[in-house]
């Protein structure tokens, strides 16, 4: 995954377009910061790309909030600058899975790790999260889970 971030950042310096080459900075940033972390606390080798796509989504939740707030002060164009950069960062994630696919993801950890009461909803959260990190919306997700759980 790396490599496609420095292909990318590559494309935007030639590409020259400002809100794609910023934003890529952005990211290589957060990355450095994080590889830092990473080896002061000897961690090994850099991060990982469940750590990437964990990244990305945090730094499109920031952008998702702060949208929102430019969006209800009138402040149009940062909105949109903000939107603009929330895309360029989702080009790093995995397809987002569809409400059908959602479902049946939900039903097939509930299955794999034999979850019967709400008890176990930490250990059927923590099968989707691995099996499907940066496809889903893990605040619906959690609340489909727990419905799930209170019906069985």
């Amino acid at each position: 995954m790396r490599d496609k971030v420095d292909a990318a950042f590559k494309a935007a310096l030639k590409s020259r377009d400002p809100l794609r080459l910023s934003t890529m900075r952005l990211i290589r940033a957060a990355l450095t910061e994080r590889d830092i972390a990473a080896r002061g606390a000897e961690e090994g080798g850099g991060v990982s790309d469940a750590d990437m796509m964990a990244l990305f989504q945090k730094m499109i939740k920031q952008r998702e909030e702060s949208a929102n707030l430019y969006e209800s002060s009138g402040r149009v164009e940062l909105c949109e600058r903000e939107r603009g950069e929330i895309e360029i960062i989702r080009e790093f994630l995995p397809k987002p899975m569809t409400a059908e696919e959602t479902a049946a993801a939900v039903e097939a950890a509930i299955k794999s790790t034999e979850a019967s009461s709400l008890k176990d909803m930490g250990a059927v959260m923590a099968k989707l999260r691995a099996d499907h990190l940066g496809q889903l919306d893990f605040g619906a997700v959690g609340k489909q889970v727990k419905a799930a759980l209170s019906s069985s």
